[in-house]
């Protein structure tokens, strides 16, 4: 019986930020904050794109992944560390651990695929402008999608199995405010070198493979837009592609900090690392509606006239 409960243990308790423990209900606060403006940020990005026709292109339909991605990556994690926070439930169920463990790696494996898309589409609708609506076909699309969804699924579920093979007699305080796949593998007494080795090295690979396809589309796009004969042309051109560039910044360069922090920073203190991660789920899902709102002309018109239009009613 012990044994099975080993392999099947029933809960885990996470303990928060450890070494901020007192401070939890304060540091609570702007994470709800934060939460609050990636749900209704994100809400009104998919409702404007749902509701206008003039929206419905491929770049908005990516975009709208995009906003969904990121409403399940903050909803994976910043309920359950609000909790915690506030009203100290800290234990998580074995499979709820495994559930949010999965839906954090796999938002995140799905948000860098689909940056791919986005850069993918700039490159055709720069470089190849008069053929967009026929290679951006709606089937080539619906194969993007679900290339996308499949790649993600298939590189992340065998973490779920590779957890679920392992033996937790040792202890089940994870020092954390979330599940994720090492941090939950290291409080096992077996051997966690194929955890360790899959966990970093496939998604990881996946990722960095995405990063490169970007950057050759971005090689491509400069490429084109520097061949153009007019100023105001290369402007509006490079215009069109500032609103990614800075959610492509806002995604890859934290989250290769925190890798890099984690494998090299040996002397940051481990509660600012905690930290660091749980800013990293909790802002670019909040600041990504609000920087294509702001850099996105036709987003920016229909967000204002569906506010003008509530006011006059």
């Amino acid at each position: 019986m012990y044994n099975l409960s080993c392999y099947n243990p029933s809960s885990f308790i996470l303990v928060g930020i450890p070494g901020l423990e007192k401070f939890h209900i304060w540091i609570g606060i702007p994470f709800c904050v934060i939460y609050v403006v990636a749900i209704v940020g994100n809400s009104i990005l998919l409702y404007l794109i749902a509701v206008e026709h003039s929206l419905h292109e491929p770049m908005f339909f990516f975009l709208s992944m995009l906003a969904t991605t990121d409403l399940v990556l903050s909803t994976a994690t910043v309920p359950k560390l609000l909790s915690n926070f506030w009203l100290g439930s800290q234990e998580i169920t074995f499979s709820g651990c495994l559930t949010q463990m999965f839906f954090l790696h796999f938002s995140f494996v799905v948000d860098s695929a689909i940056l791919l898309a986005m850069a993918f589409d700039r490159y055709v609708a720069i470089c190849f402008p008069l053929r967009y609506t026929t290679i951006l076909t709606p089937q080539v699309i619906i194969k993007l999608v679900v290339g996308t969804v499949v790649r993600s699924f298939s590189v992340i579920l065998p973490d779920v199995f590779l957890l679920k093979r392992l033996p937790f007699c040792r202890t089940r305080v994870i020092p954390h405010t979330y599940c994720e796949h090492i941090g939950v593998a290291r409080l096992s007494s077996a051997d966690i070198s194929i955890n360790i080795w899959y966990g970093f090295s496939v998604p990881l690979m996946t990722v960095i493979s995405d990063v490169i396809f970007i950057a050759i589309s971005y090689a491509f796009i400069l490429h084109a837009v520097f061949h153009l004969s007019s100023q105001g042309a290369r402007q509006k051109a490079l215009s069109t592609c500032g609103s990614h560039v800075c959610v492509i910044l806002m995604f890859y360069t934290p989250a290769f900090f925190s890798i890099l922090a984690h494998r090299f920073g040996h002397s940051v203190p481990r509660n600012m690392l905690i930290l660091f991660a749980n800013l990293y789920v909790a802002i670019p899902p909040a600041l990504n509606p609000i920087v294509y709102g702001v850099k996105t002309k036709q987003i920016q018109e229909k967000f204002i006239l569906l506010f003008s239009l509530k006011k006059t009613q």
